[in-house]
């Protein structure tokens, strides 16, 4: 059984000791709604939210968009703008990669950009 978001969202706010209500504070958002995103009585919020809420808790968003199917808006139009783009991820997705291809795939890209 996967685990969802809003179990996941706890974790990694307790992890750090913060509470609800600050994570709310920082976020700009309600408290109930934080609190109703843990209990999963609510759907994921917006990938941006996600993204604004794992910089709060100083994680990488994919800790947490992995799990809602989601993403930033940024992101979206950057890959939808530039047509390599979109062709490159069309042909990762007929591939089929594994995690383990997607993350050496991920460090043969810093490499290129660092030797730039």
């Amino acid at each position: 059984m996967s685990i969802k978001f809003g179990d996941a969202l706890r974790e990694f706010r307790r992890a750090i000791g913060m509470s609800q209500r600050e994570l709310a504070d920082r976020a700009g958002l309600d408290f109930s709604y934080i609190s109703k995103m843990e209990n999963n009585r609510i759907p994921p919020p917006a990938a941006d939210t996600i993204v604004l809420i794992c910089k709060i808790l100083n994680i990488g968003s994919e800790e947490l968009l992995s799990l809602t199917g989601k993403i930033p808006s940024k992101m979206r139009s950057d890959v939808i703008a530039n047509k390599n783009a979109f062709r490159f991820l069309q042909e990762a997705q007929e591939m089929k990669l594994s995690d383990d291809e997607w993350s050496k795939l991920s460090l043969s890209l810093k490499k290129i950009r660092k030797h730039k």
